[in-house]
């Protein structure tokens, strides 16, 4: 017996092919829609690969309210969960309008036609960029939101802060909006994974690409933070773990099991690891070494966040299980997979 069906945009990138394979897994069915302009169809193929089904898929700019309407007069389904958002740091900075007019307008267009439509549930993929330098760790989602440093970290604070606001106006909506700390990893069938367009912006591809030779050399930004080593302490969590994360916002909204209408969990491990720490475990896990130079801080990185997830954990009975020994096992087999690599 399938379960209800869930709308996935932005569902061929990283977290969205993830997720829309934790959904079919879990009994839900899917339908991907993305505009590939940071993806590529081959992350469909790799979610229909896997699980064996053949996920519809339709190519739509969400910001295009009119192509995104035809979605929902097409497709029967009661849950949305929001990926497609553009989501480099450095790139928003220089760019801000490109990312307040696709991370807004596109939000706005799936509220305005779940309204229009009648459609409930929509899980928002937040970040902890929210919480900015926190005064204290862990953070709890009671911790301050402080004012963004980013056009990214804003249009995360403002889709929060739209959500909210929309859920208090109209009755029969109702959000959950994950704050994830850093994902990295990917499917153990090596598949699908992280496969950034360019010079990438995170930390772990631009690790596997330095050790595939596609990047000469990988730099690490400061060793000379208040940290043990030195360098920026950050909270890495699967992709697969957080792909679950939404499965179990999905349910806990379509089965009722909440009188909340807005929600608002972590998702992280609840370790903090720092950048040399996560170099070094990839050389160990995967028997290489890897070409690092340590280099001038980088604007704007904070020192050090990592996640009290014990919310997530307790409310929506979802828990990080898979190690950073197993996670960036497949990052590595990912990338070798993408590069042909024996």
């Amino acid at each position: 017996m399938k379960k209800s069906t869930v709308l996935v945009c932005g569902g061929a990138g990283y977290i969205g092919s993830h997720t829309s394979v934790e959904l079919v897994n879990a009994g839900y069915g899917v339908v991907i829609a993305d505009n590939f302009s940071n993806s590529e169809m081959a992350a469909v193929e790799g979610v229909r690969r896997i699980t064996g089904v053949d996920v519809p898929f339709v190519e739509v700019d969400c910001c295009d309210r009119e192509a995104f309407r035809k979605v929902f007069e097409q497709y029967e389904f009661d849950s949305v969960i929001h990926f497609a958002a553009s989501k480099a740091v450095g790139e928003s900075v220089q760019k801000p309008m490109l990312y307040y007019r696709n991370n807004l307008t596109s939000l706005m267009n799936i509220i305005d036609l779940m309204r229009e439509f009648g459609r409930r549930n929509i899980v928002f993929s937040s970040s902890c960029t929210v919480y900015g330098e926190p005064d204290k760790q862990p953070v709890t989602e009671q911790t301050p939101r402080k004012p963004a440093t980013s056009p990214y970290g804003n249009t995360k604070q403002i889709s929060e802060d739209m959500l909210r606001d929309s859920v208090a106006a109209y009755d029969g909506l109702k959000s959950i909006a994950l704050r994830y700390f850093n994902p990295i990893g990917a499917h153990p069938s090596a598949l699908i994974g992280e496969l950034p367009r360019g010079v990438p912006q995170n930390l772990v591809p631009y690790i596997t690409q330095t050790a595939a030779g596609i990047r000469e050399c990988l730099s690490v930004f400061g060793d000379d933070y208040p940290t043990p080593d030195g360098s920026c302490i950050r909270d890495y969590i699967d992709v697969v773990d957080l792909a679950k994360a939404h499965v179990a916002a999905i349910s806990r909204m379509v089965e009722n099991k909440s009188e909340e209408r807005y929600e608002i969990f972590n998702i992280g491990t609840g370790r903090g690891v720092s950048v040399l720490e996560l170099v070094h475990k990839f050389e160990e896990v995967n028997h290489l070494k890897l070409n690092y130079k340590i280099a001038p801080r980088r604007a704007g990185d904070i020192v050090a966040i990592w996640a009290d997830p014990s919310r997530a954990n307790q409310v929506l009975g979802w828990k990080a299980e898979r190690s950073l020994d197993e996670t960036l096992a497949a990052a590595w087999a990912w990338e070798k997979h993408v590069r042909g690599i024996k």
